[in-house]
């Protein structure tokens, strides 16, 4: 019998134990996660589930009686300690060693912490699990002021709960702008105005010193040139970092996360992986690429689960994000880095809430983002793929709502 091991009890884990079933693996399929949780999706710990709009059972992947129906062996609670790839084993925590045949690590990611005093007071959240979510939530319904320390798409997320639970917010962030590194400086405004509406304070420029307490609970946050900003909520979301510590320990390329090919094959010709901790060489940008948002451990999962089902496989995906905060839904499609495009192409009135904007190069599309407009991420992509393929568009007509995106593609 081949044996299937899946590292990671994460969104990118279990649908990779459905891909592998969906194309016709009949054999043992074992997923190892840490948590004590099944799988589940993240984004509602930030949207939904944080701002009380939805259940908590909403962020599972499948139901409980779906991993024994599908003959999935689910260990909770376990951690993978070590990776021998070289005799197919993996060491578990409180478990005879596990030989594999084909492996997928699916390992995601961890907060970046910070080190500086006061980090282990009460009142002190960071929110990568369910169970942060779940502590952070009992926290934001009982809160009076809130400070953030990050303005990426966790800190701006939390700033909205944090508001719609009535707290009053400040948002700490090193750089300039809201968001600057990921959309520019043209579009981190609309970020910016956005929460000021909503009475959001923002600190640019400023780092944090230490957290003060009293009676280890937290009291305030100071700042780096002395300010204190009183709190009794703080949230730290200040990134996070791909877990590649049983790839680097098994001699596995590792490449600002684990270097697989186009394939989600690793170095090693029995080992995949997937998700946030995968560095995809991808066909499409022509380079490597690690993708840390929800529809990359979506779709790389069912991709790898069809992979270690023995079928060829492409990752191709256009990098794929999304957002909600207060009453603005936003999608982002393509990857346009800082320095990577010479224009942005606004398409619509920003001052009117509904727009798509576009960072272009050379008269190419690399990326767009549509806000509350809906229905046009397809179109969107499409023109990305042209954009990386070499096709250039007229500004104008890109910038005109009244030509059909469809029509910009040829």
């Amino acid at each position: 019998m081949t044996t299937v091991a899946i590292v990671g009890a994460s969104l990118a884990g279990a649908k990779a134990a459905e891909g592998l079933r969906d194309n016709g693996f009949t054999d043992r399929i074992v997923l190892i996660g840490e948590e004590t949780e099944r799988p589940y999706e993240r984004p509602p710990l930030s949207k939904g589930y944080l701002l009380g709009t939805q259940p908590r059972e909403k962020a599972y992947v499948h139901e409980a009686q779906w991993y024994p129906e599908h003959d999935v062996e689910l260990l909770l609670g376990v951690r993978a300690t070590n990776l021998d790839a070289g005799r197919h084993t993996l060491t578990l925590d409180g478990y005879e060693p596990l030989r594999y045949d084909r492996l997928l690590l699916a390992t995601g990611s961890r907060v970046r912490r910070l080190d500086v005093p006061g980090t282990d007071l009460s009142g002190v959240r960071y929110l990568r699990t369910m169970q942060e979510s779940d502590a952070l939530l009992e926290h934001l319904r009982a809160a009076t002021n809130v400070v953030i320390i990050g303005a990426g798409w966790i800190g701006l997320e939390t700033a909205a709960a944090a508001r719609t639970h009535g707290a009053t917010v400040t948002v700490v962030e090193f750089d300039a702008a809201p968001l600057r590194t990921v959309l520019g400086d043209e579009v981190a405004g609309v970020f910016a105005a956005l929460h000021r509406a909503q009475g959001v304070a923002f600190r640019f420029g400023a780092t944090v010193r230490e957290f003060r307490g009293l009676g280890g609970q937290l009291r305030s946050v100071v700042l780096n040139e002395g300010t204190e900003l009183p709190a009794d909520v703080a949230i730290i979301a200040v990134g996070i970092q791909p877990n590649t510590e049983l790839a680097v320990a098994s001699g596995l390329a590792v490449d600002n996360g684990i270097a697989v090919d186009a394939g989600l094959r690793t170095s090693d010709p029995d080992i995949y992986a997937c998700g946030d901790v995968a560095s995809v060489d991808h066909p499409m940008l022509g380079h490597r690429i690690r993708v840390e948002h929800w529809s990359n451990a979506l779709n790389g999962g069912l991709l790898a689960g069809q992979a270690l089902a023995g079928r060829p496989v492409t990752y191709d995906r256009v990098p794929y994000f999304f957002t909600d905060q207060y009453d603005l839904g936003m999608e982002y499609s393509g990857y346009a880095p800082p320095g990577g495009y010479d224009s942005v192409v606004w398409r619509g009135e920003r001052e009117s809430g509904e727009f798509i904007v576009f960072w272009v190069k050379d008269n190419r599309v690399l990326a767009g983002m549509n806000v509350n407009v809906w229905d046009v991420a397809e179109q969107i992509q499409a023109l990305v793929r042209a954009g990386y393929a070499g096709t250039a568009v007229d500004p104008a007509r890109l910038a005109d709502p009244q030509v059909p995106l469809t029509d910009l593609v040829s």
